[in-house]
């Protein structure tokens, strides 16, 4: 009993810390692209939408009506997941006692997947808890059928149902460890069961109604679209980046849970073991074929939700000293992901990290993109439209300005993220200036949302649906690892060729290279349209050296044929930077480029890191 005291206020003390902990960090964290449009959904009330059921919408909706800001859109998804741990400590509580259940309560806050859980307005905090209650429902019916437990099922199954079309795993596998076990095959023939079932399917109507009144656009992303569908190798890594991010010890605690379980003379034991194997397995089998390109990572959380309840049993057989490690080495992957949010919301960490691979994209630049366009509207008529280029931008805008309906052109990432179609019914979508009559617009672009390679076909593709782009005011933010650029369109484009913004490469030096108080920059630019009267190395934001430009560059129109910058091929540039006499302290510091059109236009490109050394 004195254990079971300890342990309960062990977990009252890091429940409480944690929740503080996450509270704070969402009220800083930047607005995450999805939750950006799942804002914008909760702004457009439905049944369903392209990418998800309503509940996540309808929860963002609630955050707002609290505050429009982001602490109070996330402040659903935070109560939700706080309420995870808790009623992980009433599952395992029941089955295996109360040292058992605080201990896996515990458990449950320190598995970073679930630590951190409602952190953002994502749908799986709600996924979480509705797979504790079909689980707890399962346990309860193996041991005795009753309308308490067939009324928990049923709400399990239609919570999950509102959540995502992923809650189909659960079920599936929930069945499939029903029908393994014969207590579970008495309890599924029971009326008030099937009643449950029915509830919980019922629950996926306007789902299906969705896809029905959409050619199946939601279904065909979700199971067909997004996923290659063919054998990929990488699969595999699926248990070390699991083995990560569980921690090493308790992910090993978790399979050793899982052997044991499925032999056990216990049914509710057996149940929990082939539910959380089953899950896991599933996830790591597909991972063989499905999508690698978007985060998958946290997919199988549910899997082991359902084994952390054996889990304290495991611990117990083990030597003191591993059990602390596997404690600590838990602890130490939560605050390692928790401090990671941290970090996201500091704008120098963001800064300093422009030129990793970690760099937080989908976090960064919204803000100074909302002030910038803000300020650009002051010097356009009253009249004057929004309109992004692709649904990012068009979501974040949204919250930032207080407008849901700001429209957006066709663009290939609306696609790949299931996007287009819900904003096809919105009236969102737009062809271009075709619709736009005479209206004077502000066109928001961002330049890396497509790969490089891409980047002039997407320019011209702008051409097509609005004329000739004028001069861009770019913002560059982080160096330029987030590009955006605003177009001041006019109410009629302008005749000529189509005209786009500037391409640029450094050849030499590279990113990271070494260099001293004098070294050489080498490289290409063009504009297409209109071409570049000459460009500008820059240091840190300051310029150093004025580029011989106009050198032949050949090979550039075999990569983009379409280019049609009139001096092809002299558009090579050379310069000799000379720091001599300049106060510029050895270390890490920002190449970057001014590229002069002849069309006025003044454009800064992305910068790149150089380390000099004295």
């Amino acid at each position: 009993m004195r254990d079971a005291v300890q342990v309960r206020r062990a977990f009252w003390v890091l429940w409480v810390s944690v929740l503080v902990v996450k509270l704070l960090i969402a009220a800083r964290l930047p607005l995450f692209v999805d939750e950006a449009f799942y804002w914008q959904e909760g702004q457009h009330p439905a049944a369903a939408y392209s990418d998800l059921p309503g509940l996540t919408a309808w929860l963002t909706r609630l955050g707002v009506s609290l505050g429009e800001n982001t602490f109070a859109l996330r402040l659903p998804f935070l109560l939700i997941g706080a309420g995870v741990p808790l009623l992980m400590v009433h599952v395992a509580s029941r089955e295996f006692g109360a040292k058992v259940g605080w201990q896996a309560g515990l458990l449950t806050l320190l598995l970073p997947l679930a630590g951190t859980a409602g952190l953002m307005a994502l749908p799986d905090a709600a996924m979480a808890m509705a797979t504790l209650l079909c689980l707890d429902a399962g346990a309860r019916l193996l041991r005795q059928v009753s309308a308490e437990a067939a009324l928990e099922l049923a709400a399990g199954l239609a919570l999950g149902a509102l959540c995502h079309y992923r809650f189909i795993a659960v079920i599936v596998v929930g069945f499939i460890a029903l029908l393994l076990l014969q207590d579970g095959r008495r309890a599924l023939r029971d009326v008030r069961v099937m009643v449950a079932i029915a509830f919980g399917a019922s629950a996926w109507a306007p789902l299906v109604a969705w896809n029905l009144d959409n050619a199946d656009a939601g279904l065909r992303f979700q199971l067909v679209d997004r996923h290659p569908w063919s054998f990929h190798a990488d699969g595999v890594l699926f248990i070390a980046v699991q083995a990560l991010l569980v921690t090493p010890l308790l992910f090993a605690a978790m399979a050793v849970a899982a052997r044991r379980g499925l032999t056990c003379a216990s049914t509710v034991s057996r149940y929990f073991a082939l539910f959380g194997t089953g899950v896991v397995a599933g996830f790591f089998a597909l991972g063989f074929f499905a999508d690698t390109e978007r985060v998958s990572f946290h997919w199988p959380l549910p899997g082991y939700l359902a084994l952390m309840p054996l889990v304290p049993a495991v611990l117990a057989s083990w030597p003191p000293a591993w059990r602390r490690a596997t404690v600590w080495l838990a602890a130490i992957g939560l605050v390692a992901n928790l401090g990671y949010y941290v970090a996201v919301s500091n704008a120098k960490w963001r800064e300093a990290s422009a030129a990793e691979k970690w760099y937080p994209a989908n976090f960064a630049g919204w803000q100074p993109l909302a002030d910038a366009v803000r300020a650009r509207l002051e010097t356009m008529p009253p009249d004057t439209r929004v309109v992004a280029d692709n649904f990012k931008i068009g979501a974040e805008l949204g919250f930032a300005l207080g407008d849901a309906r700001i429209a957006v052109l066709d663009h290939p990432i609306n696609q790949k993220h299931g996007r287009a179609p819900q904003l096809r019914l919105w009236g969102l979508h737009t062809d271009g200036r075709v619709q736009w009559s005479e209206a004077p617009v502000l066109l928001v672009v961002g330049a890396t949302e497509v790969k490089y390679r891409d980047l002039l076909d997407r320019y011209h593709a702008l051409c097509a649906m609005v004329g000739p782009l004028p001069a861009p005011q770019v913002l560059n933010v982080d160096h330029g690892r987030q590009r955006f650029m605003l177009f001041a369109l006019p109410g009629a484009p302008a005749p000529g060729p189509c005209t786009t913004p500037s391409m640029a490469w450094v050849d030499v030096p590279v990113a990271d290279a070494r260099v001293g108080n004098a070294f050489d920059v080498r490289g290409w630019a063009f504009k297409d349209g209109a071409g570049l009267a000459g460009l500008e190395v820059t240091l840190d934001g300051e310029v150093v050296a004025q580029a011989s430009y106009g050198q032949r560059f050949d090979g550039l129109q075999r990569v983009w044929p379409r280019s049609n910058d009139p001096q092809h091929p002299n558009v090579g540039f050379e310069a000799k930077v000379d720091l001599s006499g300049r106060d510029i302290r050895p270390g890490r510091h920002w190449l970057g480029l001014r590229l002069l059109g002849r069309d006025g236009s003044v454009e800064a490109w992305a910068e790149q890191p150089i380390e000099i050394a004295r």
